[in-house]
């Protein structure tokens, strides 16, 4: 959860003064990111998956104007795919420079939401509308559609299913050829539901997921909805860094050819490739 510009400045002077607090504090920190999250949590007597954190091996240029809902990699492009309505777009990007190669814009009525790469197609959702998009990955240019129930958020691939959230703790897994619900499950850390499920990427065989408007991404199993893990992203991107409220952690993209997880948020001007280590 973003924090106030000035919380950081405060705690490290009154850490600062006290040897004692400033180890409590070291260890209050990851709790409170998953403390973040528990308004979207149910049955508080379980205890929380172990909590992982990062380290930056690189950073990006991104554009601070792309209000990032939806990345991915193939073949060393990054794409992202953009939200608001009258902003929304899909867009090739070099990754290096952060310089957009080839951008389709959305329909105005259209929000766009998350994106996923499967053979020679993107695919994208939108928000509210029920509408998949449907691009050559070469071109950009839109080949079809698709339908589906509720909201569409965050969106990725298994290999064989298409996996979809809409803001709830369930995701549900589509047939790739004609867009029905196959499954579905329930995500829980033990016994507490997880909404808020945002941004997805499916890496070695676990679903990452965005909480929105936390720095958490839950590692998730496939088959029965367990949070095996947290990754903790406080201290990313600086609250001071970032332009509003709004401009929160929200786009994973998994580099298989090179095993690296690129990550960024809304109009971050940066895009961090980070490492994921221990507590």
């Amino acid at each position: 959860m973003a924090q106030s510009s000035d919380t950081p400045t405060l705690k490290s002077q009154q850490a600062g003064s006290n040897p004692r607090r400033r180890k409590l504090l070291l260890v209050a920190l990851p709790l409170l990111a998953i403390a973040a999250a528990l308004p979207f949590l149910e049955n508080r007597d379980q205890r929380t998956a172990p909590v992982f954190g990062f380290e930056v091996v690189e950073s990006f240029p991104h554009d601070g104007n792309a209000y990032c809902q939806g990345l991915a990699i193939h073949d060393g492009v990054l794409y992202e795919g953009t939200g608001r309505r009258g902003e929304s777009s899909v867009r090739r990007v070099d990754l290096e420079t952060g310089r957009v190669l080839l951008q389709r814009p959305l329909e105005d009525r259209l929000f766009g939401e998350g994106i996923t790469i499967m053979g020679s197609a993107l695919l994208q959702l939108t928000w509210k509308a029920r509408t998949g998009l449907i691009y050559d990955l070469e071109t950009l240019n839109r080949r079809s559609t698709f339908r589906y129930s509720g909201e569409g958020w965050g969106l990725t691939h298994d290999g064989s299913m298409l996996i979809m959230s809409d803001g709830s703790a369930v995701l549900r897994f589509l047939d790739r050829q004609t867009f029905e619900v196959k499954r579905r499950i329930t995500v829980r850390d033990g016994r507490r539901k997880i909404r808020h499920l945002n941004e997805l990427e499916y890496v070695d065989g676990r679903i990452y997921a965005n909480v929105w408007k936390t720095d958490l991404i839950a590692r998730i199993d496939p088959e029965n909805g367990r949070v095996n893990s947290w990754i903790d992203l406080t201290d990313l991107l600086p609250p001071s860094h970032r332009p509003h409220p709004e401009a929160v952690l929200n786009g994973i993209a998994w580099d298989s050819d090179r095993d690296r997880l690129l990550v960024t948020g809304k109009d971050w001007p940066k895009l961090f490739h980070i490492r994921i280590t221990p507590r």
